[in-house]
């Protein structure tokens, strides 16, 4: 990693005798597009308002540009913040929404005309500067919240859940205009989030929060891939979670007891012992009618619970006799299933996860 923009050293904050986040530290470099994801109260709004001053620590450091700012006031910090309401001015057009900060600093006339210029043409509003927010739409709007961030020219733009309020069809259109303003800019965004396939698509890499603390900051493919607790393979992406007991190792592996699978033989490096979790993607199994030949599969037969149909794909629940129930996602175009239907469901032993924790 190079010199980071962002260090944050053991950062706690309390309210009373609530910890909302609780010792966490990590480094974000200069340019990336990192996302706090997770659920409703772990900490990441907290986290993301200390980085902005508007929460002071209750202990840690928040360092940002080579400069401790942990109690320095949010208007003396090389940051932005756009907020979830977007809190455009209703009164003003785009043009004076996005000039109002600069005014307010006293930033000469002249020099206030070229910047609102250049960040109105950044998020492609030049031709709509004469309007008001009422005469726009939720991502015009937003795309005024952040040209009247980037005027400011912040070596750090901080995101608080900044598509949560727009449908779903625009909302996706918003994350690639995002990732391409932010490669554009070449500035550093930190976005808070809950929806885990807005951290997937337009991050470079997520810290994953539980309960005040990071679980895993890591890559989007490797946080799919390789998450190391079963609260982190659960909240990225779908995945059948299936309770196990390790009874010893074969092969290189571990031999494991599993809960409606019976004995089976998985890959794992390092140690695993007593209860573990057995972690599988959707789209890691496959369907079939006749019971696969190929003795290395895990596989067990049955019956078609429920179809969920997406387009191109379809989530399939299976339950087998002993009540085991697997989400299985398959490709339309190649298969189907229909609810009742007796199958095969299998997979490769490599494709499988085991979880300690």
């Amino acid at each position: 990693m190079t010199h980071p923009i962002i260090s944050i050293r053991n950062l706690t904050k309390r309210f009373a005798s609530v910890v909302a986040v609780d010792d966490v530290t990590f480094d974000i470099p200069p340019n990336e597009f990192f996302a706090l994801l997770g659920p409703s109260g772990c900490g990441k709004t907290t986290l993301l308002r200390m980085l902005a001053g508007l929460e002071r620590p209750s202990a840690g450091e928040i360092v940002i540009d080579g400069q401790d700012m942990a109690f320095t006031p949010p208007n003396q910090r090389p940051v932005n913040m756009v907020f979830q309401s977007y809190a455009v001015f209703p009164h003003m057009t785009v043009e004076q929404n996005v000039a109002y900060g600069l005014k307010v600093v006293g930033t000469p006339r002249a020099e206030i005309a070229t910047r609102v210029t250049d960040a109105l043409d950044m998020v492609q509003l030049s031709e709509l500067a004469g309007r008001r927010p009422d005469q726009l739409s939720g991502g015009q709007r937003q795309r005024v919240a952040l040209a009247r961030a980037l005027v400011k020219r912040p070596k750090v733009l901080l995101l608080d859940e900044p598509l949560s309020a727009l449908d779903a069809k625009l909302r996706d259109q918003m994350r690639m205009e995002l990732t391409r303003l932010q490669q554009s800019v070449g500035i550093t965004f930190i976005i808070v989030t809950h929806d885990q396939d807005e951290a997937l698509s337009m991050a470079d890499r997520i810290a994953v929060m539980e309960k005040g603390r990071i679980s895993q900051l890591a890559s989007p493919s490797e946080l799919y891939e390789q998450p190391v607790s079963r609260f982190v393979a659960d909240f990225i992406g779908k995945v059948n979670l299936i309770d196990a007991e390790v009874v010893g190792t074969a092969d290189g592996g571990l031999l494991c007891e599993a809960k409606g699978l019976g004995r089976v033989t998985l890959p794992h490096r390092g140690h695993a012992a007593g209860a573990v979790a057995i972690a599988i993607r959707p789209e890691k199994l496959t369907l079939s009618a006749e019971q696969p030949r190929d003795d290395k599969l895990v596989c067990i037969r049955g019956k078609v619970h429920d179809v969920a149909y997406f387009g191109d794909t379809s989530h399939v629940s299976l339950v087998t006799p002993s009540g085991l129930e697997l989400l299985v996602n398959v490709q339309n175009r190649k298969a189907g299933a229909t609810r009742g239907e007796e199958l095969w469901v299998s997979w490769a032993p490599e494709a499988t996860l085991v979880l300690t924790q």
